[in-house]
């Protein structure tokens, strides 16, 4: 309540907006071919990318989609490229975004592509020869891919122009929406309300052990009560049943971010964490358990890394010499955009490789069977 009173003017534009796109009949575009939608009502912190991950992986074992071409479109946060651009393996973060690069090196046989036009990605990503008619295309570098079949759009609850074929809207367990404020007060950038227009909501960062009661009393504080886990489903306050999830987080084995990475850095159990991410409290956390971790360094989300930072890390390496560097998938992407890394950190650089699951085989059925029935 108090962040509606404090930042009224942006809560009344949030529920003008709403509104426009809710009740008043605005026009929505959809796709051609088959989209799901994966966002979220925060700033960062839900997991999407891994989720987009998951995803990706369902509808690879599926025999509806497994021999099909998969795409994923995403805007390509903090890029420096421009317009609609094909994400390569072999490119930088700074040019596509560190995640979209992430999820390609991790599915090359996916489409994926950047552009803040959501729309306009859709029919490209659609229709590729579209990219030889147009006079911006020129701007696109990698102008040759396969027609999408199925297109998985990352980030994009906030688009509303574009009406995918279905939504899943993500939950932080360790920060809940209905204990959250809008910006800058909090990390809502939109309604919490919001949440109830999705087809799915999946509540993200689950302890491996949450029991049935502790579900259900989350989930009634999200206002979505009637909880049946065994097809999923809950009823909104709206009135319509709505389909819901639960995941956690698999934390992977440390790996080398060089192929000139040591490994028995990481036997002296002694390590510095560098992350700059939404919240690195779940990672620490893990890695607390195995590791001492002499030195945190904290930046912000999609932070690029510059000399001042790396001259920061290097120096404590140097009072802590068999000390590892250990940071995230994420980062590593950024990371390895930087020039000029010292040897004595491209020895010492490792990232945890993260995968996200359902917290029960019932809940990955159910929800495959939703993802592929577009």
């Amino acid at each position: 309540m108090l962040d509606k009173i404090l930042l009224f003017p942006y809560y009344l534009t949030l529920k003008l907006r709403d509104r426009r796109y809710s009740r008043t009949g605005a026009k929505l575009k959809y796709a051609e071919k088959p989209t799901l939608g994966v966002g979220n009502v925060t700033v960062g912190g839900t997991g999407k990318t891994p989720h987009v991950e998951m995803i990706l992986r369902l509808l690879q074992e599926s025999p509806e989609w497994g021999d099909r071409q998969l795409a994923v479109l995403s805007r390509g946060y903090k890029r420096e490229s421009t317009g609609f651009q094909q994400v390569v393996a072999t490119g930088g973060a700074a040019t596509f975004g560190d995640e979209p690069l992430q999820i390609k090196k991790k599915f090359p046989g996916a489409v994926v592509a950047v552009d803040k036009n959501r729309v306009e990605g859709c029919d490209l990503l659609a229709h590729p020869e579209k990219l030889k008619s147009r006079k911006w295309a020129k701007k696109c570098w990698n102008r040759e891919f396969p027609a999408a079949d199925y297109i998985v759009l990352d980030d994009a609850f906030q688009y509303r122009k574009l009406k995918t074929n279905k939504t899943v809207v993500l939950v932080n367990w360790n920060r809940p929406v209905f204990k959250d404020m809008l910006l800058p007060l909090g990390r809502l950038r939109d309604l919490p309300e919001r949440i109830y227009d999705a087809d799915a909501v999946i509540v993200t960062k689950c302890p491996a052990n949450l029991e049935r009661p502790a579900q259900a009393e989350f989930l009634e504080k999200l206002g979505l009560t009637e909880y049946l886990p065994s097809t999923c489903e809950a009823v909104n306050p709206k009135g319509r049943r709505q389909l819901v999830f639960f995941t956690g987080v698999n934390y992977g084995q440390a790996t080398g971010l060089y192929s000139t990475t040591e490994p028995r850095y990481l036997y002296a159990k002694k390590i510095v964490l560098a992350t700059g991410i939404a919240s690195d409290g779940p990672l620490r956390a893990y890695l607390s358990d195995f590791y001492k971790i002499v030195k945190r360094f904290s930046f912000p989300d999609h932070h690029k890394y510059e000399f001042k930072d790396i001259s920061r890390i290097q120096d404590v390496i140097e009072r802590n010499p068999t000390a590892a560097v250990v940071t995230t998938e994420k980062d590593a992407q950024r990371l390895l955009d930087y020039n000029g890394m010292p040897e004595t950190l491209m020895q010492r650089l490792f990232y945890v490789p993260i995968t996200v699951d359902f917290l029960s085989d019932e809940e990955r059925e159910v929800f495959k069977d939703f993802i592929v029935t577009v």
